[in-house]
Order: C-alpha cells, then structure tokens, then sequence
C-alpha cells in the first residue's frame, strides 16, 4: 500500500518489495523504521484502550459515568506528559533513549492491567489499586515515547523537501493505524469474549497481555534498527544527546537553544498556579482536568517568552497554537469511541454483522481498518493538488476535519432520533460514523502533525509537539466530560421495566418515586455506589461477579432520598438537559460545527502568519 503513495511505482514494479520501499520518491530508510516502531506501539495503545472501560466496568464494578471521567482523565495525562517527555528530550536525553524508556515503560504498565484482571476476583480493592498504577505507567511512558518518534520524522528530509512532510505523516500516521486495526482486533478477541449472551469478565487479562508483547516488539524494533537507518541525509544519526548538536543541526540564524528568564519562569508558575484555581472551583473540573487545562496555556505562553525569538518564529508558533486550540473539538469528539460508543455499542446497538454478533469492544475496528484503505488515496490526493498548485494549506485541511466529524455525528443522531428507549440501532450507522470520522481524521491528525514539524523552530520541536498534543490532552479531558453526560441507555430502561419502575416518568418528574422504586434503581447502580457514601450513611451493598443486589433496611430508604445518593435526572451540559441520544450526538454536531466555520474563517490570516512555510 505504501507503494502506491508514489509515482515511482510501475518502473519499479519488478523490483522486490523491500527495494521498491527504499527508492521511493524521496521517503528514506529511517522513516519505515519509525512507522514500524509506532505501529507496534499504536497496537499496544488502541488495543488496551478497547478493553479498559469494558473492564472497568464489568470487572471492577465502576459506574459508566465514573468510567468515563477515568477513561478521559487517562487519555488527557497521557497527552500532558509529552510535554514533559519533550522536555527532558531536548534538554537531557534525546529522542533515542526517550523513546525506548517510554517504550519499556507501556510494556510494563500493559503488565500491571493484566495483573489487575488476574486478581480482580479474589481482590477487588487490590485490582482497583495496580488498575490506576498500571495506568501510570503506561501515561508516563506514552510521554516520553509519543512527542520524540513524531519529531524525529520532520529530521529525516533535508531543509529542501519539507514539502513532502504532509505526505511524509501520512504514510507514517498510516503505520499508526495498521498498528490500531491489528490491536482493535487482537485484543478484543481475546479479552472480551461473549458466550450466550453473557461477557466472559476473565479473559480481559489475555488482551492486556497481547498489548504488553506487543509493546515489547516495538521497542526492540527501534532498539535494533535506529543506529543504521534512523539517520538524516547526510548519514548523520538523529535523535542523540543534545550535549552532541551541532550548529549544523539548526538553520542559519536559528538559536540553538531557548532562552527563558527567571521572570517568565516564575510567572509561568504563578499562572499554573492561578489556572489551575480557576479550572478547578470555578469551572468544577475536577483535579486532573485542571491540570491538563492549565499546563497548556502555561506552556504556550511560556514557550512566547523566550527572548531569542523572531517574529516569523513567533508568527509560526501562534499558528500553532490556533490550530492546537480548535483540535481540543475535534478529539472531543472523536474520543467518544472508547466510552460513549463503545456504550451505545455494548447497550443499544444490533450488533449482527453478516450473521456474526460482534463484540462491542470491536466495533471500535473499523477506523483502523478505514485509515489503512484510505491513507494511501489521501496521500495521493495531497500530491496531486500540491502538483496543481491547488493544494489547501494545513489549516483548511484541518478544518474539513471538524466539518466531517460534525457531519458523522448529524447523520448518527438523526438515526437514533426515533428509537425509543429500548430499540436498537444498526452497527452499520456505526461503521458509517467511523468511515467518515477517518476522513476527517486524515483531514487533521496527520496534517497536524505535519504543521509542527514545518513551522516549530528546532530547539523547540520535541516540545512543540508537546504542546500540540496538549490539544489532544484538552480534548481528551473535554472528550470524559462529554462521555459522562450520555443518558440512561436501553439496559437500565429495561430493568427498571421488568422491576415495573417508570424510570422515564421518574426521569421527566412525572413520577414520585416510591421505596420500591428507590430499591430499584440502587439495585440498577449499585456499582456506582460511592463506597464512601456506603459507610457514612450504613449503606449495606452486596455486589458479586454473577450477582448484582442491594441489601437495605427499609428506614433507609429515606435516607438515599434525602441525601440524594440514587440521581434519577437527566444528565446537564451547558445548562440544557440532555434526555437522549439525539440531544447528546446534536452536542458534538454543534461543538465541531462552529470550531469548522470560525477555523475556516480564520485560513486567510494564518496562511500570512505561515509565510510560505
């Protein structure tokens, strides 16, 4: 498929596959190198990511709307460390030796959640425990292997042919979704397999294994392989120790390294302070949010301080930036794949493909494979427009990927409209969201990429990269909070109906609900039981792996009313209530929708601000 990304092909087309590679128009050894190494730890990464709110769910027994917060907090730190990782890149370590620690590092927190699923049935409380510290790991290593590997791409073209990035990064962002598609459908099935309609809990732990091996194959990948051809073109290696630069590593002019003032340090960190504040009492996000929210203007506005920066330098990072800022929707967005959808598709979804019923952790499947068809095409299509002179710049790229998120979750939402409470949508509406999310995705992800590697200053790269994808971070953390507002799905509407509880009436307030009905819903969400709130009100909970039941006194009851502890509301978002799956896809509709238009607007002024680059 790569081959075809090339007008080389059919001179070359009795050459093997490996020479064909190697003399496409321009892309060097290094950079199949590097796709390799991503790949294996994309596989890693979006395989663990189908199983975990499913395990989190089912295994540890945390609430759906817990499991969202969980889930989007872990993909926003996994996102805010790159900032770090670049950091101590450019600073200390260097590219190389970031990318294998962070490498190593995903292996063992893949490790850690097999662990937790090994002994969540003897020691819940223990599981919950390796669970976060597992995560842990995997968040710190992502942060150190995810900003080096994508800036060591944008070193491996001589200053010449930075107009081959765009095409450059989706080749490569290619690697990063065979590396998905392998993982989304590996992992699965393995570690969630369904029997008669019933989720086999232990087996989650053999997709978490997958995901380590994997981990470990690409690590060993970059470890054997970087020396020879990770090199730029003068056969020099890259990514070393910084103490090693060279002024040949940098363009004529160009600082070699920045130069913060203790002033701008010190009031970096009175602005981290003050934002944190802010995101967390007045905007109620909670601790981790807070972090990733102000740890990305802090770092944008620190980064503008550096005294050695020249005006197109400046120009190009706010371009950056602005780009960066309307990414935060589009992640959003699109991140709903591993909690929201991966919910509708366990709960509301007629899974039955072909005569198969796929496992909802599976459906995630399919942008993975629509990256891999639809790569090479887009990566033509940027060719044959730049040979035209026809081609839109980053920026009106990246806003065609907002308007066609906005256009996936339209046609959804309008497919679910007429449901009911209990009806089930097709898993072809599904797969459509998905191909037509891959098309913006191609439209955004791997030209954003491309945009940091043309317009960041050298001795800012790996940490520009951090700062973009502090935007994914944001939009990750954006992306929990937007999970945890999906309303009651068809499996609580149907419990609460075999108990004889109008849990739409409760809902709408038509209804008073009554002991009975109290019970009810506690048995419904027992898992999500604050166990904190158990002991200070003396909540007796009983919850078992093949049973789930509550135990309460009857004088109880009205202790659950009073304090409130079984919500039977409607989810709220920027003060509208949301009372079904229609209210809550027209959210995403609207939020990508004006990102899309005000970029669009916007295309004009950053392409003065880019100055050609």
């Amino acid at each position: 498929m790569c081959i075809l990304a090339n007008n080389n092909f059919l001179r070359t087309k009795k050459t093997n596959m490996a020479d064909t590679i190697n003399q496409q128009k321009g892309h060097p050894k290094g950079l199949w190198v590097l796709f390799g190494t991503e790949m294996w730890e994309r596989f890693n990464f979006y395989g663990m990511r189908t199983l975990l709110t499913l395990f989190i769910v089912n295994a540890l027994m945390i609430s759906k709307e817990e499991s969202s917060i969980i889930y989007g907090g872990f993909l926003g730190l996994c996102y805010l460390t790159p900032m770090l990782g670049g950091f101590i890149s450019d600073r200390f370590l260097g590219n190389r030796n970031c990318i294998l620690l962070g490498g190593t590092l995903m292996a063992f927190g893949q490790l850690l959640l097999f662990t937790s699923a090994s002994v969540f049935s003897t020691d819940l409380e223990l599981a919950k425990t390796i669970l976060y510290v597992a995560l842990g790991f995997i968040i710190l290593g992502n942060g150190f292997f995810k900003p080096n590997i994508s800036s060591m791409v944008g070193s491996l073209y001589p200053k010449s042919e930075k107009n081959k990035l765009d095409t450059a990064f989706t080749i490569f962002y290619m690697g990063i979704n065979i590396g998905a598609f392998l993982g989304q459908l590996i992992c699965p099935l393995l570690g969630d397999v369904v029997v008669e309609g019933h989720r086999n809990i232990f087996v989650f732990k053999w997709g978490f294994l997958a995901a380590s091996i994997a981990m470990i194959i690409g690590t060993l990948t970059f470890f054997f392989l970087k020396n020879k051809y990770v090199v730029n073109p003068d056969g020099k290696a890259i990514g070393g120790l910084p103490s090693k630069n060279t002024s040949d590593d940098f363009e004529v002019g160009e600082s070699q390294s920045a130069q913060f003032s203790n002033k701008s340090l010190s009031i970096a960190v009175i602005s981290f302070l003050i934002l944190g504040y802010i995101f967390k009492n007045v905007f109620d996000q909670n601790i981790i949010y807070s972090i990733i929210y102000s740890s990305g203007i802090t770092l944008a506005g620190l980064i503008l301080s550096d005294s050695s920066l020249t005006k197109i330098e400046r120009d190009r990072i706010l371009v950056i930036y602005i780009v960066s800022f309307f990414v935060i929707f589009f992640w959003a967005a699109f991140e709903q794949a591993g909690s929201s959808l991966t919910f509708i598709a366990d709960y509301q979804t007629d899974r039955n493909f072909f005569g198969w019923n796929m496992p909802p952790s599976m459906v995630q499947i399919f942008n993975g494979i629509f990256v891999v068809i639809f790569a090479v095409p887009f990566s033509m299509l940027w060719d044959k427009l730049r040979a035209k002179g026809k081609e839109p710049i980053s920026p009106a790229k990246q806003a065609m990927g907002l308007l066609l998120i906005a256009i996936s979750y339209f046609i959804i939402a309008f497919n679910v409209k007429d449901l009911g409470n209990s009806g089930l949508l097709a898993v072809q509406w599904l797969i459509l969201l998905y191909l037509i999310q891959t098309f913006g995705e191609l439209c955004l992800s791997p030209i954003g990429l491309s945009l940091v590697g043309k317009l960041a200053p050298r001795r800012f790269a790996s940490l520009l990269f951090g700062v973009f994808f502090l935007s994914n971070a944001s939009g990750y953390a954006l992306a929990g909070t937007l999970g945890s507002i999906l309303p009651p799905t068809s499996e609580q509407y149907i419990a609460a109906e075999k108990e004889k509880v109008d849990l739409k009436g409760i809902l709408d307030g038509n209804v008073d609900p009554t002991g009975k009905d109290l019970y009810t819903l506690a048995k419904i969400k027992a898992a999500s039981l604050d166990e904190s709130l158990d002991k200070k009100f003396g909540l007796e909970i009983k919850k078992s792996f093949t049973d789930t039941s509550v135990v309460m006194s009857e004088e109880k009851f009205s202790v659950i009313k009073k304090e409130n502890i079984i919500k039977a509301v409607y989810p709220k978002f920027g003060g509208f209530t949301i009372h079904n799956l229609f209210e809550f896809f027209m959210v995403f509709v609207v939020l990508c929708g004006v990102a899309s238009a005000l970029l669009f607007m916007l295309v004009p002024r950053l392409k003065i601000m880019m100055h050609n680059a």
